[in-house]
C-alpha cells in the first residue's frame, strides 16, 4: 500500500529532521559564523582568585598595547549608568527566617572578586589575540580573602562570609510547609528510611561555546545583539529593562542556529551586555567568543545540593510521609532563576508519582565562592525524583521487598486521577503502575538472575535499579504564533518558542501540514529575531510542543477558516459546504475544487469584508502552568571488583509524554537526556579546591563528559496517556532522561554492591572505596 503525504509527514510520523540537511552540509549559521564589517574583538580579564579585595587596578599598559581600542572597567560602567544584573524571581522565605537576599551583580567588579572567573576588565582590540595579550598587561593588586566552596559548610559559624552586609552566607530558607502533618506521619511510622545524598555540581557544556556580537546603529539609536539563546524576547527584555534602561524597540536580539541550551542559555549574561556597551562607545561592532575553559568559567552551573532525607512507612511498606533538608549552592551571585530551581521549581512535583501528602521540604539556598547555579536540564525536578527514589530503595531493603514491589504499593492509582499533589498541583493524567510494568518488560526484568549469574562467572558484580520520575513541564502559560501564507501557497510560521537542537523546524511543520494539508517542504520556520517574533517565552522546561505546538495548531486553524471563506467565494458556495480534502478545497458532493495556491493568490485581493492575505496570529493561553510527563527507567550495571570500574550494561525506559508529534524526535530527546543523566551519575563533577577555591575541572582533561562508548544501546518505549489540558494531548519530552537516569543507575550500583547508598558520580575510585578497599 502506498503511503500518502499525510501518512508520511503528519502528526505521529517519524519524519526525518528537515534542518539536518542544512546543518550537516555546513549551511548552518551559528553566532561565531557572523562577522560584521569593521568588527573588533573583546576579551575579558577574569579573577584568578576565589575571594579577594581589589586594592588597585592599573590599565595603562593595556591601553597602550598594540591594537587595543578600548579598555573598560566597572567604574566606566557606573559612569555610563549601566544597571545591575537582577535575580528574576522572588522566592518566599520560610516563616521566622529572613527574606531572600539578592546581592548586587555588576557587569565588572571594582571592589572585590568572589569566584574564580569573576569578570574584572574588558579589553577591545583589532584582533582577539591582541585583546587577550593586552589583558595580561593589566595590573591588579589583590588582597586575598578566605573562601568557602563546600556547600554543606556554607552556614557553619566559622565559614567565611561572602556578603558581610548579609551577615551570613544564607540567601534564603524556603519550605513548602506541612511540617505538622509530616511530624504526625512520622510519629506513627512502623519504619523510617534515611539517606544523606549529594547532587554533584555539573557544567552544561553545549557543543557551541557562547558567543556575542554587539553593534550599535547611531542613525536608529538602536542596539543589536547576535548570541545563542533559548529565546530572544526574554534576553531583550532583561537587557533593555535592567542593564541599558531603554525601550524594548531600541534593542534587537538575534539567535541563529544554536548548538545546545540545556536551560543554561536563556539568561541575561554580562558578556552580552559588554559587547553592546563597547560597540556603542567604540562606534564599531564588537565580538566576544568563549573558548572551552571560558565556557566552564562563564556559563551557569547546575545542581550542587547536599540533602538529608527520610521517609516514614507503615507496616506494609506504604509511605506515610517524607521530610528533607537541603543545602543548595547559589554561587557568589544570583543568576536569573537561581534560588527558584531547588525550591519552588523542584517542589512542583514533590511526592512525584506516589500517593504521598505529608511532605515537608526545607531548602537553605547558600552563597559559596563558586560560579552561580541556575536551571540545568530538569531544573529542580531531577533532584526531587532522585531523593524520593533513593528513599524508596532504602525502604525496600528494610522491608525485604523488591524495588518494583515497593513502588507498586505506593503509586497514585488510576482511580485517584486527577490527583492533587502535596503542593496543590493537579496531576491531570498518568498510568504509573502500567508504565513501570512496560519498562520492566522492555528491560527483561525477569531475566536478570541469569545475567547476574553470568556476570558472577566472569568475576563481576551486577545490579539492577529503577528510577521513576514525573516532570512539571511547560511554565509560562502562554505562547505566540503567526502563520503567513504567500501568494504561491507556501507557509511561513513565526513562533515565540526557540529551537536549539530539538527539531522544531520538523515538528512544527508536521503540525501545519496536518492542519492545512500543504506540502511539508513548503513550510518554513521563522524564529530567533525580535524584529520578526513579536512575543513569546522561548524554550525551556520542555514547553515547545505543548505551548508553541498548540499555538501553531491554532494559528493554522485560523488561516484555514479564512481560506475556506476565500474558497467559498471562488467556488460560489456556502462556507459550510467547503471541505479541505487532500490539500484541495472542495464543495461537498460535487467535483468543484480549488487548490491552496489558487486560494492564496485570491486572498491577495479578497472579497469585501476580508483583509488582504492569509496571515493570522494568535496568543495561546491556558489556565494551568504545567502538565506532567513521567516515565520509568530501568538500568543494569556491571562492576569490576578489582578496579571499581562501573559499566552501564543495559538500559530501558518507557516515558509518557502524551501524544507524540514525531517519535524519532522524542527518542532523540530521550537519548540526550539519558546521556546527560548518565554523565551525572557516573562521570561528571565540577570540583573546586576546598582550601584555595580554585576551579579544578575547567577543561575536558579534568571534567569527564560521557562518550559514545559509555552508553549501552537504549531501549525506549512510550506509554501514551494524552493530557486533557491541550487539544494536541502532548506533554513535555525534553528532560525525562536527566530525571530518570541518575536514580536508576545509582539504584543498580547499590544493588550490585549491597549498599543502601553511594553518592554520584560513580567513579572507579568511589566504587572501589565503597567495597571496603
Amino acid at each position: 500500500m502506498t503511503q500518502t503525504a499525510e501518512d508520511q509527514f503528519g502528526i505521529g510520523q517519524p519524519v526525518r529532521r528537515k534542518e539536518d540537511v542544512r546543518l550537516l552540509t555546513g549551511g548552518g549559521t551559528y553566532t561565531d559564523d557572523i562577522n560584521l564589517p569593521g568588527q573588533a574583538h573583546l576579551a575579558i580579564l577574569r579573577s584568578p582568585h576565589a575571594h579577594a579585595r581589589i586594592l588597585s587596578l592599573d590599565t595603562s599598559a593595556a591601553k597602550a598595547a598594540p591594537g587595543v581600542l578600548l579598555v573598560l572597567t566597572g567604574h566606566d560602567a557606573e559612569a555610563d549608568g549601566l544597571g545591575l544584573f537582577p535575580v528574576m524571581v522572588e522566592v518566599p522565605s520560610m516563616e521566622g527566617t529572613p527574606p531572600l537576599f539578592a546581592p548586587p551583580r555588576s557587569i565588572l567588579q571594582t571592589e572585590a572578586v568572589r569566584f574564580v572567573g569573576d569578570p574584572v576588565v574588558a579589553i577591545v582590540a583589532e584582533t582577539r589575540a591582541q585583546a587577550m595579550d593586552a589583558a595580561e598587561l593589566v595590573e591588579i593588586d589583590y588582597e586575598m580573602l578566605p573562601s568557602i566552596t563546600d556547600t554543606a559548610r556554607a552556614l557553619d559559624a566559622d565559614a567565611p562570609v561572602i556578603w558581610p552586609e548579609r551577615g551570613s552566607n544564607l540567601c534564603v530558607t524556603w519550605s513548602n510547609g506541612r511540617a505538622a502533618e509530616t511530624d504526625a506521619a512520622f510519629a506513627k511510622a512502623h519504619a523510617i528510611a534515611k539517606v544523606e545524598l549529594v547532587q554533584n555540581r555539573l557544567v552544561g557544556n553545549p557543543m557551541e561555546p557562547r558567543v556575542a556580537v554587539g553593534a550599535f546603529d547611531t542613525a536608529r539609536d538602536r542596539y543589536e545583539l547576535h548570541s545563542p539563546s533559548q529565546g530572544v524576547i526574554r534576553v531583550r527584555e532583561s537587557l533593555a529593562k535592567f542593564i541599558f534602561k531603554i525601550p524594548m524597540e531600541k534593542l534587537r536580539v538575534v539567535s541563529g542556529d544554536v548548538g545546545g541550551g540545556f536551560g543554561l542559555r536563556g539568561k541575561n549574561f554580562p558578556e552580552s551586555a559588554m559587547v553592546l556597551w563597547a560597540a556603542k562607545k567604540l562606534g564599531r561592532p564588537v565580538k566576544w567568543r568563549a573558548d572551552r575553559t571560558e565556557t566552564f568559567l562563564s556559563d551557569p552551573h547546575g545542581r550542587d545540593h547536599v540533602t538529608k532525607a527520610e521517609m516514614a512507612f507503615d507496616a506494609n511498606g506504604k509511605a506515610l510521609g517524607m521530610r528533607t533538608e537541603t543545602f543548595a549552592a547559589m554561587g557568589a551571585y544570583l543568576f536569573d532563576f537561581g534560588p527558584r530551581i531547588p525550591t519552588v521549581a523542584g517542589a512542583r512535583i514533590a511526592g512525584t508519582v506516589y500517593d504521598l501528602q505529608a511532605v515537608n521540604l526545607q531548602v537553605h539556598c547558600v552563597f559559596t565562592n563558586t560560579h552561580s547555579t541556575d536551571a540545568y536540564r530538569g531544573a529542580g525536578r531531577p533532584e526531587i525524583a532522585y531523593t524520593v527514589e533513593r528513599l524508596l530503595d532504602v525502604g525496600a531493603r528494610i522491608f525485604g521487598l523488591e524495588k518494583d514491589e515497593i513502588r507498586r504499593r505506593n503509586y497514585i492509582r488510576a482511580d485517584q486521577m486527577p490527583y492533587v499533589n502535596c503542593v496543590g498541583n493537579e496531576l491531570d493524567s498518568g498510568d504509573f503502575a502500567g508504565t513501570q510494568q512496560m519498562a520492566l518488560d522492555l528491560a527483561d526484568w525477569t531475566g536478570f538472575a541469569a545475567r547476574r549469574a553470568a556476570s558472577e562467572a566472569r568475576g563481576k558484580k551486577r545490579g539492577r535499579g529503577i528510577g521513576y520520575f514525573i516532570e512539571a513541564s511547560g511554565g509560562q502559560p502562554q505562547e505566540w504564533a503567526r502563520l503567513h501564507m504567500s501568494a504561491d501557497g507556501k507557509a511561513r510560521l513565526h513562533v515565540g518558542t526557540f529551537s536549539h537542537g530539538q527539531g522544531h523546524e520538523t515538528a512544527f511543520a508536521q503540525i501545519v501540514h496536518a492542519r492545512l494539508g500543504i506540502p511539508f517542504g513548503d513550510i518554513e520556520l521563522v524564529q530567533g529575531d525580535t524584529d520578526t517574533v513579536e512575543q513569546g517565552f522561548g524554550t525551556g522546561g520542555s514547553r515547545s510542543s505543548q505551548m508553541g505546538g498548540v499555538a501553531t495548531s491554532r494559528a493554522s486553524e485560523a488561516v484555514l477558516a479564512k481560506a475556506k471563506r476565500i474558497a467559498a467565494h471562488l467556488l460560489e458556495a456556502a462556507v459550510a459546504d467547503v471541505e479541505l480534502q487532500a490539500g484541495r478545497f472542495v464543495v461537498a458532493g460535487t467535483d468543484l475544487a480549488v487548490t491552496w495556491k489558487q486560494v492564496a493568490a485570491a486572498a491577495q485581493t479578497p472579497p469585501e469584508g476580508e483583509a488582504p492575505g492569509l496571515d493570522e496570529q494568535i496568543l495561546y493561553k491556558r489556565s494551568t502552568e504545567c502538565n506532567f510527563p513521567n516515565g520509568c527507567h530501568v538500568a543494569e550495571v556491571e562492576i569490576d571488583p578489582e578496579t571499581g570500574v562501573l559499566t552501564v550494561d543495559r538500559y530501558a525506559a518507557v516515558d509518557d509524554v502524551g501524544n507524540v508529534i514525531n517519535p524519532m524526535l522524542v527518542h532523540g530527546q530521550s537519548h540526550g537526556g539519558i546521556a546527560q543523566g548518565l554523565g551525572q551519575a557516573v562521570l561528571e563533577h565540577a570540583v573546586y579546591d576546598s582550601e584555595s577555591g580554585q576551579f579544578l575541572t575547567a577543561t575536558f582533561q579534568d571534567y569527564a563528559m560521557p562518550r559514545a562508548g559509555d552508553l549501552p544501546d537504549l531501549a525506549i518505549g512510550f506509554n501514551i496517556v494524552p493530557t486533557p489540558i491541550n487539544e494536541l494531548g502532548v506533554k513535555g519530552a525534553g528532560e525525562g532522561g536527566a530525571c530518570g537516569a541518575p536514580p536508576a543507575i545509582v539504584s543498580a550500583a547499590c544493588d550490585a554492591l549491597g549498599l543502601d547508598h553511594i553518592d554520584m558520580p560513580l567513579t572507579p575510585e568511589r566504587v572501589w572505596r565503597a567495597m571496603g578497599r
